[in-house]
């Protein structure tokens, strides 16, 4: 096939909305949506501040199959106030990801994967918004005794904030180039650190430190692929197959504060040197 012709034949999966990507990965007719947006469970807290609440709250949460094995999807709409969880959003993650285990626990195998398009907590909602995020984690951790829980970050909000924990707590990361994912967001780190620091709008120089590249150069994620929903669907279904890791991630702690220690924090580190200082150690 020509390059021409597999471009034409390629979908992307980050120009897909919420509901569209749960859809492209499960299998073909077993999309069954919970909580849909003829619910009207929605944020109770957002018209009273003047922003207009979403009927599914931004987040889709649905059950079907991924080349026959149970899963349940959560999705996050990254075009409804960037992402961010609320409330209702939050709980809608965490409440999946409880019924899942409680699954495990009755003897059905149930995985989960959660697509993470966020900027984290929704400021609107505050402590609420916190309380949701941190359920999520508890969520997840539970969930992980039984089958593997598979984190995405395509693009093009990223994932930032408290739920990129939540990524950091998955059994396994996929990212494209266009992903990004760091605890905190360009803007935050400007406003507090200063343009000098870090300037928001020096793109090459964002997607350089937390993109999705980088972050699988430097092992903070397991798959790499192009913005392709055929070959995202591929690579979700081998990790959910893959079953659970040796150690995960998120029990390395001592791994990574050894390559921390590793680091001249004195001058600005370039992105090179976290590459040539984790190659060869991809956990």
């Amino acid at each position: 096939m020509t390059d021409s012709a597999a471009l034409l034949n390629k979908h992307s999966f980050v120009e897909l909305g919420a509901r569209q990507r749960a859809k492209a990965l499960l299998d073909a007719g077993t999309f069954r949506e919970l909580l849909d947006p003829f619910q009207r469970v929605m944020s109770p807290w957002l018209s009273r501040q003047g922003v207009v609440p979403q009927a599914d709250d931004g987040v889709v949460i649905a059950k079907g199959t991924v080349d026959g094995l149970p899963v349940v999807i959560a999705a996050i709409e990254g075009a409804f106030q960037g992402g961010s969880l609320g409330e209702v959003g939050g709980a809608k993650i965490s409440g999946a990801l409880e019924l899942a285990a409680e699954d495990n626990r009755k003897g059905i195998p149930t995985r989960a994967v959660l697509l993470l398009e966020t900027g984290g907590v929704r400021l609107q909602e505050a402590n609420l918004g916190l309380a949701a995020i941190a359920d999520i984690h508890a969520a997840i951790v539970d969930l992980q005794q039984y089958q593997p829980v598979v984190g995405v970050v395509a693009g093009s909000v990223g994932c930032f904030g408290g739920m990129s924990i939540a990524a950091g707590l998955c059994s396994y990361l996929l990212v494209t180039q266009e992903a990004r994912l760091g605890l905190n967001g360009p803007q935050v780190i400007e406003q507090e650190a200063g343009l000098e620091e870090y300037d928001s709008r020096d793109r090459p120089f964002i997607w350089s430190l937390t993109g999705g590249e980088q972050r699988f150069a430097s092992g903070l994620v397991d798959r790499y692929v192009a913005d392709d929903a055929t070959q995202i669907r591929q690579q979700v279904g081998e990790l959910l197959k893959q079953g659970l890791p040796a150690q995960p991630r998120s029990r390395q702690a001592d791994l990574f504060l050894q390559r921390l220690a590793r680091l001249d924090a004195e001058p600005q580190i370039e992105p090179s040197v976290v590459r040539d200082l984790y190659q060869g150690e991809r956990s």
